[in-house]
C-alpha cells in the first residue's frame, strides 16, 4: 500500500463526507419546508430553493462552534492514518441508516446517525477509550431536551399568535402569516445550516488530523482574517453540499412532516418554524450537535395540540418516528462497525503499525 494510495482514500473519504452532507441536505429538506408546503405558502420546487439559499447564508451568522464539537467525538492523534478509516466507515454508517428512512419516509437525524456511526467505528479501532464521552453524553442529553425545547417553543408562540390575533378576520390572519411563513422558513433554514453543515465540516477536520493534514486547531467565522485557505474550503464546500441537497428535496419525508403529524395552517406553521428555529440558535451558539428533524417534530406537535387539542396529534406517526429517533444512533453504529471490520481485513497486513508509519 503506497503512499499515494492512502492520499486517494483520504480524498474519497473527503467526497463521502460531501456526499453525506447532499444527503443530509436531501433527508432533512423537508424539516425547513414541511410547513411552508403543506400550508401551500409556496410550491415545493420553490419552497427548496428558498430553503436552500437560506442554508447557506447560515455560514455567515453562525462561528462554527458544532463544527469542533463533531471533530471530538472521537479522540484522533495526528497522522495516526488508521483513524481515516473510522471516518469512512462511520460516514457510511450514517448514510446506510439516511437512505433506509428515507425510503421509509420516516424523518430520522442525520445527526445522529452521523454521530453512531462514529462511535461504531472508533469503539470497533480502539475501545472506549476512543471515545469522547462528555461530548456524547451533551448529545444525549439533547435528544429528549431538543425536541421538549421546540414543543415549548411552538406552544408558547402558538398561544401569544391566538391571543394576539383573536379579533382578527380569519383571512386577514391567513394573508399575514402565509408572509410569515416566508420568514419563519429562511429562519429556520438558517438554523438548519448552521447546525447540520458544521457536523460534516467536523468530520472533514477529524479526517484531516487523523492524514497528519490539518494542525486540530478550531474552526473560525469565514470573516475571520486569520482564517486559513484549507478552512475555507472546508467550511464553503460543506455549506454548499448542504445547500444542494436541500435544493433537491426528500419529498417522502416532507409528506410526514407536514401532512400526517397533525394539520397546520399557515399561523401554525409560522409558530412551529419560529420555535424550532429559536431551539436550533441556542444549540448552535453553544455548539450543541442537535437533531433539526429532532425540534421541528417537537414544534409541530406541540403547536398541534395547542390548536386542537391532543387529539389533533397523530400519535401513532409520531411514535413511528419515536422509534426510528430510539434505534438511529445503535443502528448506525452497528453498520459503522461492520464496515469498520471489512476494511481491517481488507488492508491487514497495513492496518496496524505500518499504516501509522507511512504518515
Amino acid at each position: 500500500m503506497e503512499f499515494t494510495v492512502l492520499n486517494g482514500i483520504v480524498i474519497f473519504t473527503l467526497a463521502i463526507a460531501l456526499i453525506f452532507d447532499v444527503i443530509n441536505g436531501f433527508h432533512d429538506a423537508a424539516n425547513s419546508i414541511a410547513t411552508i408546503v403543506s400550508t401551500r405558502v409556496l410550491q415545493p420546487r420553490y419552497a427548496v430553493l428558498w430553503a436552500a439559499f437560506f442554508n447557506f447564508v447560515a455560514i455567515l451568522i453562525f462561528a462554527p462552534h458544532v463544527a469542533d464539537t463533531i471533530s471530538k467525538i472521537v479522540t484522533i492523534k495526528t497522522g495516526d492514518a488508521a483513524f481515516i478509516f473510522v471516518v469512512c466507515a462511520g460516514l457510511l454508517g450514517a448514510i446506510f441508516w439516511n437512505l433506509l428512512t428515507w425510503f421509509l419516509g420516516l424523518p430520522s437525524s442525520s445527526s445522529h446517525a452521523l454521530i453512531g456511526g462514529l462511535m461504531g467505528a472508533g469503539l470497533t479501532y480502539k475501545g472506549v477509550g476512543v471515545i469522547n464521552w462528555f461530548k456524547i453524553k451533551e448529545t444525549i442529553l439533547f435528544i429528549p431536551v431538543a425536541p421538549l425545547m421546540g414543543m415549548v417553543g411552538g406552544f408558547c408562540l402558538m398561544v401569544c399568535v391566538l391571543w394576539i390575533f383573536r379579533k382578527w378576520k380569519p383571512q386577514s390572519v391567513d394573508f399575514f402569516f402565509r408572509k410569515g411563513q416566508l420568514v419563519s422558513a429562511a429562519l429556520y433554514s438558517i438554523g438548519h445550516g448552521a447546525n447540520d453543515a458544521q457536523k460534516t465540516m467536523g468530520i472533514m477536520v477529524a479526517l484531516l488530523v487523523a492524514a497528519g493534514w490539518h494542525d486540530g486547531d478550531k474552526l473560525k467565522r469565514l470573516w475571520d482574517c486569520s482564517l486559513n485557505e484549507s478552512d475555507i474550503w472546508i467550511m464553503l464546500s460543506c455549506q454548499i453540499a448542504m445547500a444542494l441537497g436541500t435544493a433537491m428535496g426528500g419529498w417522502r419525508i416532507v409528506k410526514t412532516m407536514g401532512m400526517k403529524i397533525t394539520t397546520l395552517k399557515p399561523y401554525g406553521g409560522f409558530c412551529a418554524e419560529t420555535g424550532g428555529a429559536l431551539t436550533i440558535f441556542f444549540a448552535s451558539h453553544f455548539g450543541i450537535p442537535v437533531s433539526t428533524t429532532h425540534v421541528i417534530t417537537g414544534s409541530i406537535v406541540g403547536v398541534g395540540a395547542t390548536a386542537g387539542r391532543l387529539s389533533a396529534v397523530k400519535w401513532g406517526v409520531a411514535g413511528r418516528i419515536i422509534w426510528a429517533w430510539i434505534f438511529t444512533i445503535p443502528a448506525a453504529a452497528i453498520v459503522s462497525s461492520l464496515t469498520f471490520f471489512a476494511f481491517k481485513m481488507m488492508f491487514a497486513e497495513h492496518f496496524a503499525d505500518k499504516i501509522t508509519q507511512m504518515m
